[in-house]
């Protein structure tokens, strides 16, 4: 009776079937080639083509389109941590950041970070396009920011050389046995009182969402589900000496910030 209406509606699904066929490509689908090939144990194998192709990341890397994949939090969860940043006295010290992200997420933080007195913001991250990327938004400060390419489970940095570190969902992108080893480098570039700032996803309350966030991380994140239950970060980096944890939820408990300090 109202075609206009079935045409919608097939036309949605196909628009959003063909944006999830495109994202597969780009995450999950590509680490199942790499294994058929064999070429998972490269340094940086797991890391998808969408994080590592400079053409890819400037399609892809877009305001909106970010704030819609972490369903609109997040400037909420960025704001966690900039409030964090500007409440301490950083004058003459470091931070770090570990791995660029997507999003306006850098350039607050250093901000943030300028505002607190900081000497210099480290961006770190295995890819080189990345660190190229991250350039273009941080060219307001330049002078005040270093880039180095690292790898998040072997920093080069020196123990206890940085005042905080910030990790933005980068931890459910690491395979399992990776992801304490870059726990335990955040912690230990950390010096005495300075804090560890961690986004990641988060185990939702409400059964509904729960359902839809396995579902996603099944396609799209398979190391994202341990994050729940059998690789919680709060509890691998309580287990760590001298470390101690707060946890911010948000948004029914879908993602959360976990502010590590090192106390000793």
């Amino acid at each position: 009776m109202f075609p206009w209406l079935t045409y919608t509606v097939f036309g949605i699904a196909a628009a959003l079937a063909s944006i999830a066929l495109f994202f597969f490509a780009l995450t999950r689908g590509a680490l199942l080639v790499r294994g058929a090939l064999g070429r998972m144990q490269r340094e940086a194998a797991h890391v998808y083509p969408i994080y590592s192709n400079m053409r890819l990341i400037r399609f892809v890397d877009y305001q909106p389109v970010i704030a819609a994949i972490l369903l609109f939090q997040y400037s909420r969860l960025v704001s966690i941590i900039t409030h964090g940043l500007k409440r301490t006295d950083l004058k003459g010290k470091q931070v770090l950041i570990t791995s660029c992200a997507f999003g306006n997420v850098m350039p607050r933080v250093v901000k943030a970070s300028v505002q607190a007195g900081v000497h210099k913001v480290l961006v770190a991250d295995i890819i080189q396009n990345e660190l190229d990327h991250a350039k273009g938004k941080l060219a307001d400060y330049t002078g005040r920011v270093d880039y180095q390419r690292d790898n998040a489970i072997a920093m080069k940095q020196a123990d206890n050389s940085v005042s905080a570190n910030i990790i933005f969902f980068l931890l459910h992108e690491l395979p399992h046995h990776l992801k304490g080893e870059a726990l335990k480098e955040a912690v230990r570039v950390l010096a005495p009182g300075g804090k560890l700032y961690l986004a990641e996803f988060h185990r939702p309350r409400p059964w509904l969402l729960r359902v839809l966030s396995w579902t996603y991380f099944k396609v799209f994140e398979p190391f994202g589900l341990a994050l729940w239950d059998t690789h919680d970060p709060v509890q691998q980096l309580q287990a760590m000496p001298g470390v101690s944890c707060e946890r911010h939820t948000v948004f029914f408990g879908n993602f959360q910030v976990i502010v590590a300090t090192k106390v000793a």
